[in-house]
């Protein structure tokens, strides 16, 4: 059998339409490696609250400073940041919080019930006996903290607990 004989311009032809059916088909194939990728970036994008302004160390965080983010996995590595915004309102900044950036679990804790340098309250009891005494914190504290105190007619560095409302009360054996 003979095939039927082209002309150079059929031929011509039909080799541009396949060079385009190439091109489509590239064009294509690079969308979807492109697209790809990004359609799985976004499923797994965790979203996490940030500042939505400059937090300085020390600074009670309020609800009107916190919004959030969407982070991508690869971005956030294995640091341990906080994922709730409930877990920030009414704590402490331990150090400045950058706008827009996520916030490491140990860059908050709970307000200081004692600051460094006041003057304290300090209770011992013992045995139904109870003795107040004053003494000038050396370390901030919150409620519940164990932190060393200076006695302020001793200047002996005594350890206590703080309490809720403020005072120090002396752990046995110090």
């Amino acid at each position: 059998m003979k095939w039927p004989r082209r002309s150079r311009r059929a031929c011509a032809r039909s080799e541009v339409m396949l060079n385009r059916m190439g091109l489509i088909v590239r064009g294509l194939a690079v969308v979807l490696l492109i697209l790809a990728p990004v359609r799985l970036a976004v499923a797994e994008e965790k979203r996490l609250p940030v500042p939505a302004v400059a937090i300085r160390a020390g600074e009670l965080i309020r609800d009107d400073m916190i919004t959030e983010r969407a982070f991508a996995p690869s971005l956030l590595g294995v640091a341990m940041f906080i994922e709730g915004r409930q877990v920030l309102v009414g704590r402490m900044a331990r150090r400045a919080l950058l706008p827009g950036q996520p916030i490491p679990s140990n860059a908050v804790e709970d307000p200081w019930t004692v600051a460094r340098g006041a003057m304290v309250k300090v209770v011992v009891e013992d045995s139904g006996l109870s003795i107040v005494t004053y003494g000038s914190a050396m370390q901030s504290g919150a409620a519940g903290a164990l932190i060393p105190v200076r006695n302020t007619d001793t200047g002996v560095i005594i350890r206590g607990i703080v309490q809720p409302d403020g005072t120090v009360k002396v752990v046995d054996g110090s």
